[in-house]
C-alpha cells in the first residue's frame, strides 16, 4: 500500500516504511505529511545516527513536537542562564533545567523562540517523529541540508558556512554547532 489522499475532502493514510525519504551518514529523514497536505504542520520520521549532534538552536516563528519512537536522544528545551557557544550539555535554567536523556514515549514541545538540542550518544539509531509549524519551510530546509551534508561525504568535513547560511535563511539561530560525531568514542 503506498501513501493515499482519502478524496478532496479526506485525510491521507502513510503506511509504515512510506514516504520520501532523504538520506545521509547524518540523517535518515522520511516526509510523512508535507505542506501539499496540511496548512498546519509537516510531518517527518528522523532517524538519528549515533553521534548526531543537531546543535543548540531556536526558530524565531516555528513551533515543533519531537515524539521518540525507538532509542535514547539526550534532549533540551529551555533558555538556559548562559548560552555557551561550543556545546550546549551542560546548560542550565533559571529553574534548574539541565539537558535530559529522552526514552522511546518522550515527547518534546518546543514553542517559536526556545532554544533546544537533541544528540544520539549511544552506539545505537534513535527514531522520531517529528512536527514543524508552520509549513514548509522545514521541508526545504531538510532537503538544502542533505545536499550539504551529503556533499561533505563519508567522513568528510561539513560546510559549516553553508549549513550556517542555510539555518540563516530558514529562520534558524544555531548557538551551539552541529555535529556528526559528538558523544561517540573519540568523536569531537
Amino acid at each position: 500500500m503506498t501513501a493515499l489522499a482519502i478524496g478532496a475532502a479526506g485525510g491521507l493514510v502513510v503506511p509504515p516504511g512510506h514516504g520520501r525519504t532523504l538520506d545521509t551518514r547524518a540523517q535518515h529523514v522520511t516526509f510523512k505529511v508535507t505542506g501539499e497536505h496540511s496548512r498546519t504542520a509537516s510531518t517527518f520520521e528522523v532517524v538519528v545516527p549515533p553521534g548526531f549532534d543537531v546543535g543548540a538552536h531556536a526558530h524565531g516563528q516555528s513551533e515543533e513536537l519531537f515524539y521518540l519512537l525507538d532509542g535514547e536522544l539526550d534532549v533540551l528545551a529551555f533558555e538556559p542562564l548562559v548560552r555557551t557557544r561550543d556545546s550546549w550539555r551542560e546548560w542550565e535554567s533559571a529553574s534548574g533545567q539541565r539537558a535530559v536523556r529522552a526514552t522511546p514515549g518522550t515527547l518534546i514541545l518546543v514553542p517559536a523562540g526556545c532554544p533546544h538540542a537533541f544528540a544520539n550518544p549511544t552506539g545505537t539509531p534513535a527514531r522520531m517523529l517529528f512536527q514543524a509549524s508552520p509549513p514548509p519551510d522545514h521541508e526545504r530546509y531538510f532537503e538544502e541540508l542533505m545536499e550539504i551534508l551529503a556533499e561533505a561525504g563519508e567522513g568528510g568535513e561539513v560546510d559549516h558556512a553553508a549549513v550556517e547560511r542555510l539555518r540563516l535563511r530558514y529562520d534558524i539561530d544555531q548557538i551551539t554547532p552541529l555535529r556528526h560525531d559528538a558523544g561517540r568514542p573519540g568523536g569531537s
